[in-house]
């Protein structure tokens, strides 16, 4: 079976983008400064306050992958090792890109990805004009198409959840955040056009999902 990991970094528009009546709405309930930065903060994680920096796409039985990611400049490069592709564009290439190379996977594995990633990703697809050629959100309960991680290691919210450095920290996986950046750090690298560090972040977040999927299905997928 052809599989692939998915994972994917937003980075939240700036408040100013928006209209007055957008403003007022966003910051209803954000009475005070904290709860404002706090309410900035969040924009990232919604589909129509944010876009995709970043789509990361990794074959956990090969290893070779391909990191989507937005730059000011075209990079079309091979990593040292060369199995990881690195693929400039603006988000609606880097989408199109997306859609045409998940149509030759038959399984694709996420963290957290029917909370986040796949509803972002048709979404903001939809939003942009680019037609997706998967439905990313597939019948809950059967991991075959779609393995959300997180839903099989809580199986099914019957455990408490943990973000992904927490288990890989439980498991013995090296986890991606050991490397001293978080999404927090992303619009300051974003700003800083330090675009090929986003996606070295993306692709570790990639691998440790990777080896995550691999202890589920050596122990737990029976």
């Amino acid at each position: 079976m052809a599989r692939v990991v998915i994972d994917i970094e937003t980075l939240g528009y700036p408040l100013e983008s928006f209209d007055e009546t957008q403003q007022e709405y966003l910051l209803k309930f954000s009475d005070t400064e904290e709860k404002k930065l706090e309410t900035v903060q969040k924009l990232a994680l919604y589909p129509t306050t944010s876009q995709i920096i970043t789509i990361g796409m990794l074959n956990p039985d090969t290893g070779h992958g391909k990191i989507l990611f937005q730059s000011e400049t075209k990079v079309d490069e091979m990593s040292d090792e060369g199995v990881i592709h690195f693929l400039s564009g603006t988000e609606s290439e880097i989408l199109s890109i997306f859609w045409q190379d998940l149509v030759h996977y038959e399984q694709f594995i996420t963290f957290n990805g029917r909370g986040f990633d796949c509803p972002f990703l048709m979404l903001r697809s939809a939003m942009v004009g680019v037609q997706p050629t998967r439905n990313l959100m597939p019948y809950r309960y059967d991991a075959k198409i779609h393995c959300d991680l997180l839903e099989q290691l809580t199986f099914y919210g019957a455990l408490r959840k943990f973000n992904l450095d927490f288990y890989c920290k439980s498991f013995g996986i090296e986890s991606p955040k050991s490397h001293g950046i978080t999404g927090l750090d992303l619009r300051g690298l974003f700003e800083q056009k330090r675009y090929k560090e986003i996606a070295e972040y993306n692709l570790g977040d990639l691998k440790a999902t990777a080896e995550l999927f691999r202890r589920w299905d050596s122990y737990l997928n029976v």
